[in-house]
């Protein structure tokens, strides 16, 4: 039996999967999203229990949908799981769960085949909507320590309550590991390791939102070949935290992991640490494997222009950079979505116009 062919398949309901799905809606296109877990929102799930966004309500809505609340307030994580679960059943966007996908290939004749365990879809264009937290990374030194210590990684972290009273080390200086040390700070002896030096903003500056002056001067809106982006792109800011504050919460401040043998963890300067528990914010790993088309680079990179490959009809979105810094960002999506939108009804356009073409010199012998 031939497989169910769609307009277009997306990969990944997420942010970046919702927002274009609410374009291909708005198109007509017969379309859905596979997303590989069980619920709706399922990064956003996976995130501690604390977390709050440090962008305001102001800059968090995908297309169609304001995100309800104060647009001056900082939305939770629960309300980033509600909204997108509203988001879907309120554009009806055909979400089907539990649906992972196991390759993305070409297929004969022109379009592609996307194959799960159980089923085989075809489509004429497909968008890898995966996003930018794909597969937790944690360094090899964390094997070196005994099972008596307690580690997680900052995608399985809740609650203090997952770690012991004694003696925690948090791994990672980016905004994840500033908020987790300063939760925990409450309760317990905290260090803090910190690879790279970051660079702090505060979240608010004479009573408005950073991200009102970002918007404003334009930064945000900064391309990922701009000189700019080229000197910001492979580093992390800070919104709202920085080592000043760190220690004056009691955190202490440590230089890069650079070992760990038993319960001590060994720092760049040579000093070590005696832990109970080990929190990794040491990020994630993308993971496009199953698509198996010409789109990488010599160290498995996407090569891509704002999402659209050199593959006619194969796009990528919700990737940190794509095009700008918020291209990843809850409340910026919806902007390469609307690119890659334009993209896919103009290729759905000369695709029709070339099926006409042929069709009626078939008819013409």
């Amino acid at each position: 039996m031939r497989p169910e062919h769609y307009d277009v398949v997306v990969i990944g309901g997420g942010q970046a999967g919702l927002a274009i799905g609410y374009h291909l809606a708005q198109q007509g296109r017969r379309f859905t999203i596979l997303e590989a877990a069980g619920e709706p929102a399922s990064a956003w799930r996976g995130r501690w229990d604390s977390l709050r966004l440090f962008t305001s309500v102001r800059y968090d809505s995908l297309p169609g949908l304001d995100f309800p609340g104060d647009p001056d307030s900082y939305p939770g994580r629960d309300d980033v799981i509600a909204y997108l679960t509203d988001y879907a059943r309120r554009f009806e966007l055909p979400v089907e769960f539990n649906s992972r996908v196991q390759a993305v290939r070409a297929r004969d004749g022109g379009g592609f085949l996307v194959e799960l365990a159980d089923r085989t879809y075809e489509a004429d264009q497909v968008v890898v909507a995966t996003g930018p937290f794909q597969v937790p990374f944690t360094p090899p030194v964390a094997a070196g320590l005994e099972p008596e210590v307690v580690q997680l990684h900052s995608s399985r972290y809740r609650s203090p309550d997952d770690l012991p009273t004694g003696t925690v080390l948090v791994v990672g200086g980016g905004n994840t590991g500033y908020q987790i040390s300063e939760e925990l700070a409450h309760s317990r002896e905290v260090h803090l390791a910190i690879g790279a030096r970051q660079m702090p903003l505060p979240q608010r500056i004479l009573g408005r939102d950073l991200f009102r002056y970002l918007h404003a001067t334009g930064l945000m809106y900064k391309t990922v070949d701009s000189r700019l982006a080229r000197r910001l792109k492979d580093k992390e800011t800070l919104i709202g935290s920085s080592p000043r504050a760190a220690r004056k919460r009691g955190i202490q401040l440590r230089p890069r992991a650079t070992a760990a043998s038993g319960t001590t963890v060994t720092f760049a300067d040579g000093s070590e640490l005696t832990v109970d528990g080990v929190v990794w914010a040491t990020g994630f790993r993308l993971d496009h494997s199953f698509v198996e088309l010409p789109v990488f680079d010599e160290v498995g990179a996407v090569t891509h222009r704002r999402g659209v490959t050199d593959v006619p009809g194969l796009y990528f979105l919700g990737l940190l950079w794509q095009h700008t810094r918020g291209s990843a960002l809850l409340g910026w999506v919806k902007d390469d979505a609307q690119f890659i939108a334009q993209h896919i009804d103009a290729f759905a356009q000369d695709h029709a116009t070339s099926s006409a073409l042929l069709a009626s010199e078939a008819g013409s012998r």
